[in-house]
């Protein structure tokens, strides 16, 4: 876990008692430098407070600051208990942090400063960061992988283990960044997911980093963030298949040449194809299609179980995939006869399977039946003011 930490104020200030504040249990000062002049007047203990209320469950949302009384802050260092340092920002007699805190975690700050008698002395608190349970600690997963290589469509997608309410503060903490540059958008399709996609789509060859800086970050509720993270990703060729289901043809175009174009078929009436922009979620060389996954009852007329359909491609959470249909080769070109999925033949299916990777954009026409943003990878269905205005900072 990181050990970076944001830091906003300061709370009601606490003073530690001496013997808590010295370096070694029961001693007054602890003397450090040469000796200086004696100076007129009784020797006042330095005292090391801190604006935490229990330096035994330090909170770590909390504003921290240190206070030196009776003295001369001259520095002030916090280490973990594993020795990171953590940074700060010194203002005459106090020293606020700059960084986040662990929970669970010991620390100690460690002062000098000059007492009115001239000497140089040390003084040090200790505190424990409050400890949290797995339940009050928002995991972000991500995709795409760390080094996964992406088709131009593919929108940066975050899933959280536990509700975010506080969308507008982790979102202050997450930024993407792309090589060529190009303007984005968050947008919350709920508390657990949050996605990123660019004004168009992805240049071809784009360098793409996602830095999640989570860890710590009040989420609401009692949540915190788990974890930050730094996901980074290339975008490959820009692979876009055109479905006309209509004249039931798909055009294959990449980098802007088109390199094929394919006879299928789509959904019939009843299980008609849903028009708009899809993006390819995930790949099987094999899968078994069961119409009870997508609400088609086994004894249904029009129930359907496939052990070993190939090259399939899904392309919405609803269930419509491409992928080979030998047994529909007859129709490909000149009808619609699926349930709702794209067919080719077993060579095309084969051929196209192999060129495509995770983020292909398939656009698709021809039906009155429409994507949403919420149905897969549907994030280009919407224009990109329409898709800002679902940023929490918008």
């Amino acid at each position: 876990m990181s050990a970076r930490l944001s830091v906003i104020g300061a709370a009601l200030l606490l003073t530690a008692s001496l013997a808590a504040c010295d370096v070694a249990e029961g001693l007054d000062d602890i003397r450090g430098g040469a000796e200086s002049p004696e100076k007129s007047g009784p020797v006042v203990p330095v005292r090391l407070t801190a604006s935490a209320a229990d330096l035994g469950a330090v909170r770590i949302a909390a504003p921290l600051r240190f206070k030196l009384v009776d003295g001369t802050l001259k520095t002030l260092t916090l280490l973990a208990g594993d020795g990171t340092k953590l940074d700060g920002d010194r203002d005459g007699q106090t020293w606020t942090l700059a960084s986040r805190l662990e929970p669970g975690t010991d620390y100690v700050a460690r002062a000098r400063a000059e007492r009115n008698d001239g000497q140089v002395v040390t003084k040090q608190l200790r505190f424990h960061t409050e400890d949290l349970t797995l339940d009050q600690q928002a995991y972000p997963s991500v995709a795409p992988l760390a080094g996964e290589t992406v088709g131009v469509g593919m929108p940066v997608v975050v899933r959280f283990d536990l509700p975010v309410s506080d969308k507008a503060a982790f979102e202050r903490h997450m930024t993407v960044t792309s090589t060529p540059a190009q303007a984005g958008t968050w947008h919350w399709f709920n508390d657990y997911e949050v996605r990123f996609r660019p004004r168009t789509y992805w240049q071809a060859g784009t360098d793409v980093s996602v830095d999640l800086d989570l860890n710590s970050i009040p989420a609401g509720n009692g949540i915190y963030g788990q974890e930050s993270r730094v996901i980074d990703f290339h975008v490959g060729d820009a692979n876009v298949y055109k479905v006309d289901a209509a004249s039931h043809q798909m055009q294959v175009f990449t980098n802007g040449a088109l390199v094929r174009t394919i006879p299928i078929t789509t959904g019939k009436p009843g299980f008609t194809t849903r028009s708009g922009t899809k993006v390819i979620m995930e790949k099987f060389a094999e899968k078994r299609m069961n119409s009870e996954t997508v609400g088609i009852a086994s004894n249904d007329p029009e129930a359907y179980d496939i052990d070993d359909v190939q090259w399939a491609m899904r392309v919405t959470s609803s269930g419509e995939f491409i992928h080979a249909a030998p047994w529909s080769v007859g129709s490909q070109g000149s009808a619609n006869v699926s349930h709702g999925c794209t067919g080719l033949s077993t060579e095309n299916a084969a051929w196209l399977y192999a060129m495509t990777k995770r983020g292909d954009v398939v656009e698709y026409t021809g039906t009155d039946r429409w994507m949403t943003l919420e149905n897969g990878y549907g994030d280009w269905n919407a224009d990109f003011a329409s898709y800002k205005a679902g940023s929490a900072l918008s």
